[in-house]
């Protein structure tokens, strides 16, 4: 069973806004049983429109439409659509009474653009919007499929799941597809795959490996598809335990956790408090351990100590150690830790300096070298990154390496 998912809308194609529905209606549709085989993003001309429908009509099951639902005059699918069905427009007056209804909830007037908007495609089936006024729409042709639905994310969400999804899972039940991700970090994609390798080989023909890499991680997503739904999320949840020491060294977490959930909880499993001292990374590694909930139980505070007066009166770093050999150094790093643990009377602290760019270089420290130490009063580790010329890349790769190096020192 193959879908194609339409996006609509010129602000799409010219940058102005990004399409995360079609990644999000993806994922449910593969969960579902229903592979995606295409995805495609066209202007709001009605020609664009019915050329991408009837492309997707001759070679897809199931086609889902995003966008061009509203009351103004640019949002033209349902007068697209009803051409290329060749049908007429009715007014459908449940959906102007909805209409009005939520008009008159908020004391605000209706327009005679609410009243077009009530015109729908004769060959419509209409699907109740209870989080907006445009109404999804569902058409049968040719023993297949199309739905039309608004392009507000949060609008399209409750249709496919209160809605759209049931009924595709009553006409088309697909064969079982299941998943499993195993979280890594620390290494790149072809080191990993080096040592999975033999693993890979040996996996039965209806398992896949993906490899999905980010900022200093990298996802495995292993895919299943059978008959039988236990079975696969047996076989699945097996091969997850053979492949786990084979690189139990990177791997941090499963499914959807972050590496910043997983060191909190570690955190508090161990009894162990942190504070973190910050230059070049301004906070952001702050900001990533306080976004978890929970997280005022373990973590204590943050020094942003971007000039050497901060560092020298808040961590006290001395002004020798910063004349011999600069702020990003590792013996600076080094006493930034020790600072940290003194000043917020913590069990650990982690300290990070270094040049972001895209400016600050020099011959013998690049744009993206980068210091960073992690310690208790016993024990101090530091490492070093040389990394690029972009600033926002090298603050969330640091944050990431960070957040590796609080989650080792925890397992040593």
């Amino acid at each position: 069973m193959t879908a194609h998912i339409i996006t609509i809308g010129d602000e799409i194609l010219i940058g102005q806004i990004v399409d995360t529905n079609s990644a999000w209606m993806g994922q449910q549709l593969n969960m579902q049983g229903i592979q995606v085989g295409k995805i495609v993003t066209v202007s709001d001309t009605r020609k664009d429109i019915t050329d991408a429908v009837d492309a997707a009509f001759s070679e897809a099951d199931i086609i889902l439409l995003t966008g061009g639902l509203g009351p103004t005059k640019d949002d033209i699918t349902k007068k697209a659509l009803a051409d290329y069905f060749g049908v007429e427009m009715l007014f459908s007056e449940s959906t102007y009474n909805r209409i009005q209804r939520l008009f008159q909830k908020f004391g605000k007037s209706m327009t005679e653009s609410h009243h077009e908007q009530a015109y729908m495609p004769a060959n419509a089936d209409l699907l109740m919007n209870k989080m907006g006024t445009a109404p999804g729409m569902w058409f049968e042709h040719q023993g297949k499929v199309l739905v039309s639905m608004p392009g507000v994310p949060y609008e399209m969400k409750y249709l496919m799941e209160a809605e759209v999804l049931p009924k595709l899972k009553n006409q088309f039940p697909g064969k079982p597809i299941a998943h499993r991700t195993i979280l890594t970090v620390g290494e790149g994609e072809s080191r990993i795959a080096d040592q999975i390798d033999p693993f890979l080989e040996a996996l039965p023909k209806n398992i896949k490996m993906a490899y999905l890499p980010g900022t200093g991680q990298v996802r495995l997503r292993m895919t299943g598809t059978g008959d039988d739904e236990n079975e696969l999320n047996t076989l699945l949840d097996q091969k997850v335990e053979e492949l786990k020491p084979l690189i139990s060294e990177f791997i941090f977490g499963f499914e959807k956790e972050k590496l910043e959930e997983v060191v909190g909880r570690m955190l508090i499993e161990k009894g162990k408090t942190l504070a973190t001292a910050e230059s070049c990374t301004g906070g952001f590694l702050a900001h990533k351990i306080t976004s978890i909930p929970g997280s005022s139980a373990y973590f204590i505070g943050s020094v942003i100590a971007y000039s050497n007066e901060v560092k020298m009166n808040q961590l006290q770093v001395k002004s020798s150690t910063l004349k011999k050999h600069g702020a990003v150094s590792e013996e600076t790093v080094k006493e930034m830790v020790q600072g940290a643990l003194d000043l917020l009377k913590t069990d650990i602290a982690i300290a990070i300096s270094g040049i972001a760019g895209p400016d600050g270089g020099t011959p013998e420290k690049p744009v993206g070298t980068i210091w960073i130490a992690i310690g208790d009063k016993n024990n101090t580790k530091t490492y070093q990154l040389n990394l690029w010329k972009d600033r926002m890349k090298n603050i969330e790769y640091t944050t990431t390496v960070a957040l590796n190096m609080i989650r080792k020192f925890l397992r040593s």
